[in-house]
C-alpha cells in the first residue's frame, strides 16, 4: 500500500489536472494485490461497503487503476461524466447538485459525487495600499513575501544548480517549514521585506486577514463554466446504466430559458462510438465478403449459403455470453469478428467441395451429403484447434487476464454453433436451393485421326 495525503496531484498548485485530488483536504492510496489475489472487483465492492461506516464523515471513490480503463476514460478519473455547462456560476452547481441527489438513485451507481469543489475555505489577506505605500512597499512585496512562505521561493523567484557530476539541473527553493506555520497568529507575524532593502514589516502591520471561500478548481467547456458530475459502475453493465441516466437527464433537463446544457460524457460516450463502429464494421465486413464470393464463386445463391452460418456463430456467442454472465464489449465484439470469419471460412470448404461434387455429376441432395461427411475433419479440426486454444483466456487467468476473457468466451460460443450449422444446416440449404439449379457436366465428344 501507497498513500498520498494531504498533497494535491501536481506539485505546482498553478498547473491544472484532473485527478480527483485537487486539494489537502483529498488522499490518494495505491493498494497492490499479490500475484494470486480473488477478483479486484469483489474487494472494490467489499471496501465501498465497509469503509463509509466506518468513516462517515468522509467521501470515498475509486479512480481507473489499470492502463486500459485510464485509456479509454480519456483521463477522466470515473467512466460517467455528466457534464453541466452554462452562464451562471451558481445555477449550472445548483443544477450539478440535484444531479448528483438523483443518480444516486439508479440501480448500479457508486462513488457519485462532483469533481470541482466550488465553496473551499480559504484565507483573504487584504493589503492596506496606502500603508504599504508609507513603509516604500507595494501589494506584490507582501504577495511575494507570503508565497515564499507558503509555497517556497519556486514560484516567485526560481533557481536551479547545475550539477557537474551528472550534468542534472536542480530546482532551489526556500521555504518556511510547515510546522512554523500552523495557525492564524503565525501567518499574521511573517516577515514582509522589499527585494532591494533590508527593512522588514510583519504581515499584521500591512494588511488584514479575513475567512472566506474560494473555488479549489474552476473547469471550462467551450469558454462556459462546467460541473461534472462522475460516478462508477458495480454490478450491471454500463450500457443499461447509461440508458437510464439518458431518461433520468430529460426528466431533470433545465429550463431552456437558463441556457444550461447537461450532456453524458466519459467512457460512455467512448462506448457508444465504438460500439457503432464495431457494428458497422461487422455488417460492411459481411456485404463485402458476400459480393467477393459472388465474384469467385459466379453465382448469386453460392455466397448466400456460405452466409447462412454466421447467424448461427452471432447465436452462439449471445449464448456464451449470457451463460457466463459477460457484459457486451469491445473485446466481446472483436471476437465475434474473428468467429464470422473463421466460420465463412469453413463455409466455403463445405460449398466448393459440394460444387465439385455437382460438377461430376451428382445430384444436389448427394452432393451436399458428401460435402458434410468429407469436410467433417477439417472443419472440426479447425474449429477444435480455436476452441482449445481460447480455454485458457476464456477463463481469465493471470495478470489482467479478466480483459480478454470476453474475446474467447465470444470465440468459443461462436464456433460452437457455427461449426454445428456448417457441417449440418449449410448442406440442408445447398440442397435446398440448389436442386432447381443443376450443374450439368458438360461432355465432350473427342474423336482420333490417324495420320499415316
Amino acid at each position: 500500500m501507497m498513500d498520498n495525503l494531504g498533497l494535491p496531484y501536481s506539485g505546482i498548485n498553478i498547473a491544472l489536472s484532473d485527478s480527483a485530488t485537487v486539494g489537502p483536504m483529498d488522499g490518494e492510496i495505491l493498494i497492490a494485490l499479490k500475484e494470486k489475489h480473488t477478483p479486484t472487483a469483489a474487494h472494490m465492492a467489499d471496501l465501498r461497503r465497509e469503509l463509509p461506516k466506518s468513516f462517515p464523515e468522509l467521501q470515498f471513490f475509486f479512480q481507473p487503476a489499470d492502463i486500459v480503463n485510464q485509456v479509454l476514460n480519456f483521463g477522466r478519473p470515473a467512466p460517467i461524466d455528466i457534464r453541466v455547462s452554462g452562464p451562471h456560476h451558481d445555477e449550472d452547481y445548483a443544477t450539478a447538485l440535484k444531479l448528483l441527489h438523483d443518480i444516486r438513485s439508479v440501480p448500479g451507481i457508486v462513488d457519485a459525487h462532483i469533481f470541482q469543489v466550488p465553496f473551499a475555505p480559504a484565507l483573504d489577506v487584504n493589503v492596506d495600499r496606502t500603508l504599504a505605500s508609507e513603509m516604500n512597499m507595494t501589494q506584490r512585496d507582501v504577495s511575494n513575501s507570503v508565497l515564499t512562505t507558503l509555497d517556497s521561493s519556486a514560484m516567485v523567484s526560481p533557481n536551479f544548480w547545475l550539477n557537474p557530476d551528472n550534468q542534472v539541473t536542480y530546482p532551489l527553493v526556500v521555504q518556511t517549514p510547515q510546522y512554523r506555520v500552523q495557525s492564524l497568529p503565525d501567518l499574521m507575524t511573517v516577515p514582509v521585506a522589499k527585494d532591494d532593502s533590508t527593512q522588514r514589516q510583519l504581515l499584521m502591520n500591512l494588511a488584514q486577514v479575513e475567512r472566506g471561500t474560494v473555488p479549489m478548481v474552476l473547469s471550462q467547456l467551450n469558454i462556459r463554466p462546467v460541473f461534472d458530475v462522475q460516478a462508477d459502475v458495480q454490478g450491471r453493465d454500463l450500457g443499461g446504466v447509461a440508458d437510464d441516466l439518458r431518461n433520468m437527464i430529460k426528466l431533470d433537463a433545465p429550463d431552456p430559458s437558463s441556457a444550461i446544457h447537461v450532456d453524458l460524457s466519459g467512457q460512455v460516450e467512448t462506448m457508444g462510438e465504438s460500439f457503432s463502429g464495431l457494428f458497422s464494421g461487422m455488417g460492411l465486413a459481411v456485404i463485402l465478403v458476400f459480393l467477393l464470393m459472388v465474384i469467385q464463386f459466379q453465382s448469386w445463391i453460392d455466397p448466400l449459403i456460405v452466409l447462412m452460418a454466421v447467424p448461427f456463430a452471432l447465436a452462439g456467442v449471445m449464448w456464451i455470453l449470457f451463460l457466463t454472465q459477460t457484459h457486451i464489449s469491445v473485446p466481446a465484439l472483436m471476437g465475434t469478428l474473428m468467429c464470422i470469419g473463421l466460420t465463412t471460412a469453413n463455409s466455403i470448404l463445405v460449398v466448393s467441395f459440394a460444387n465439385q461434387r455437382m460438377a461430376a455429376g451428382d445430384d444436389s441432395l448427394t452432393a451436399a451429403i458428401t460435402a458434410g461427411y468429407t469436410r467433417l475433419r477439417p472443419v472440426l479440426m479447425t474449429a477444435g484447434a480455436m476452441v482449445m486454444g481460447m480455454i485458457p483466456m476464456s477463463l481469465g487467468i493471470g495478470e489482467g487476464g479478466e480483459q480478454n476473457a470476453p474475446l474467447a468466451r465470444a470465440v468459443i460460443g461462436g464456433l460452437i454453433f457455427a461449426t454445428f450449422a456448417t457441417l449440418v444446416f449449410v448442406p440442408t440449404m445447398y440442397r435446398l436451393l440448389r436442386q432447381q439449379h443443376q450443374v450439368k457436366p458438360v461432355l465432350v465428344k473427342a474423336e482420333s485421326h490417324a495420320i499415316a
